[in-house]
């Protein structure tokens, strides 16, 4: 199979609710799948940056927020067949039978920083499941004393999978673009696919009060219909922006993901959507301008954790802008000076996990997406003179990755200090 697509089929898959307290869901349901018993206790061993991206955000289908909710919710359902869905599963009596268990929580160092393990006792068993590396990769399943899984903490990084990332690593866009133009018709519809999946949320968000209602009340700032380009950016950002409070408060709509993210997902298919209406692009160009941001997205994520102290929104909105280049007629060399002047603004914005908020930083990455690729289009960017700023987009990403790698372990610390006194 081809080997771009492959990946994009493995990345872009549909979730419902924020993918940490999905995957904290899944892995207490597999504790107590295989407990085989209602638990009488659940314990929670995770890494901060998983407590982090857990902590602020809703859950669908509930009022509740939360690691420890969510694994508690997990534990009550006890069936794994949804997968990163779970959370779609949740009714009345899963809510109900959840209250009854205790669950208590640890954080632990030296481990990748997605992982999380729960550990469900019974009157008479004991079960413990692993996730660790992906949002959806059991690494160790026991039951009593029975090992039934057993793999490598990190045998799968926790950036993209192993042969993900060596493709994508590697990749430049030069590579992405010769790729796009032969893109096959699965690939199109797949990327197609998921801006309407993702268009459906901020749509219904609009009509809704979520979160700040960052999007809702941007979007009451001009007309329906689209006179300008400029007027076409504001409504993508208004539209990603929306989405995004919907599914931070917990909105029971499916969004569809990049690097293992929903509003990463968003940002790199929501605000192509008025840009296509407003320079009446075909279907074949939107999803071709849609791949090419997806692969851009990836290719940053390849060289960081997808949990970083660094905003995913950021790292997605280069893709963005890539991709409004594409889809603006603009060449290679304009992408390359788009993507660094992404990097020359907005470098430096932080993570400090899934909540409300990131509905302000997506619009605020979007809106830079937007200052990039009109300059861009105008022959201007940002050059290796300019502090972090690469020679070429290349260059740039390998100087994000030192930033992120060698630069904010401590800053990520101190995030997770400042969030883990306010939970525990």
């Amino acid at each position: 199979m081809d080997r771009y697509l492959s990946v994009l089929q493995r990345e872009m898959r549909v979730a419902m609710g924020c993918t940490e307290p999905a995957a904290a869901a899944l892995c207490a349901a597999k504790a107590s799948e295989l407990l085989g018993e209602n638990s009488v206790r659940l314990h929670v061993s995770t890494s901060g940056e998983m407590l982090k991206n857990a902590m602020g955000v809703g859950i669908p289908n509930t009022a509740l927020k939360g690691l420890k909710a969510a694994v508690a919710l997990g534990a009550a359902i006890a069936d794994i067949q949804a997968g990163l869905n779970i959370l779609s599963t949740i009714d009345e009596a899963v809510i109900s039978k959840a209250e009854g268990f205790p669950v208590s929580l640890t954080i632990v160092k030296d481990v990748p920083s997605l992982y999380i393990q729960v550990e469900a006792v019974g009157l008479n068993h004991f079960a413990r499941a692993t996730i660790s590396g992906e949002h959806e990769r059991f690494s160790e399943l026991v039951k009593d004393e029975e090992v039934l899984l057993s793999l490598p903490l990190d045998g799968c990084s926790a950036t993209l999978e192993e042969v993900d990332e060596v493709i994508l690593s590697k990749s430049t866009l030069a590579d992405i673009l010769f790729w796009v133009e032969e893109a096959p018709p699965e690939a199109h519809a797949l990327v197609l696919n998921a801006l309407e999946t993702n268009l459906a949320i901020a749509r219904h968000s609009l009509e809704s009060e979520y979160g700040l209602t960052v999007g809702k009340t941007i979007f009451t700032d001009y007309e329906k219909e689209l006179q300008s380009l400029d007027q076409a950016f504001r409504r993508g950002s208004a539209l990603a922006a929306a989405a995004s409070d919907a599914r931070m408060a917990g909105c029971p709509l499916p969004v569809v993901i990049n690097s293992g993210s929903g509003n990463q997902g968003i940002t790199l298919t929501v605000p192509l959507a008025p840009v296509a209406e407003y320079v009446r692009s075909s279907d074949e160009e939107l999803a071709r301008a849609l791949l090419v941001g997806q692969l851009v997205g990836l290719s940053l994520t390849a060289h960081k954790s997808r949990l970083s102290a660094l905003c995913g929104a950021f790292t997605a909105a280069i893709g963005t802008a890539c991709s409004l280049v594409y889809l603006l007629g603009g060449s290679q060399k304009q992408m390359d000076m788009a993507f660094n002047t992404m990097v020359g603004n907005l470098t430096g914005i932080i993570c400090d996990g899934a909540k409300g908020t990131c509905a302000l930083k997506i619009y605020s990455c979007v809106e830079a997406a937007h200052l990039a690729v009109k300059l861009a289009l105008k022959g201007v960017g940002a050059d290796g003179k300019s502090g972090i700023v690469g020679m070429s987009s290349q260059e740039s990403i390998d100087f994000l990755a030192r930033l992120m790698k060698e630069g904010m372990g401590k800053t990520e610390e101190t995030i997770l200090s400042i969030m883990v006194g306010k939970e525990l």
